[in-house]
């Protein structure tokens, strides 16, 4: 899954490639934002990204796209 994480006050968002299901990410970031904690999800490699639910703009949950190669990409 590739979840989408807009930060306020930063120009780019947080693109994070998960192994979890929708499902499942919806549900930790629901939980977080009901705690008003901090939202950490893990990637595909292993490493964690932590941001405080007080800085956190959307989250967008979509399949993974596959990435084109090669000079014809578009």
């Amino acid at each position: 899954m590739e979840v989408k994480i807009g930060v306020q006050y930063a120009p780019r968002e947080l693109v994070v490639e998960s192994s979890q299901t929708p499902a499942e990410i919806e549900q930790i970031v629901t939980d977080a934002i009901a705690n008003e904690g901090t939202l950490s999800l893990t990637d595909e490699k292993g490493r964690r990204i932590i941001v405080p639910v007080s800085k956190v703009a959307y989250v967008e949950i979509a399949e993974a796209s596959p990435r084109a190669v090669g000079f014809t990409a578009r």
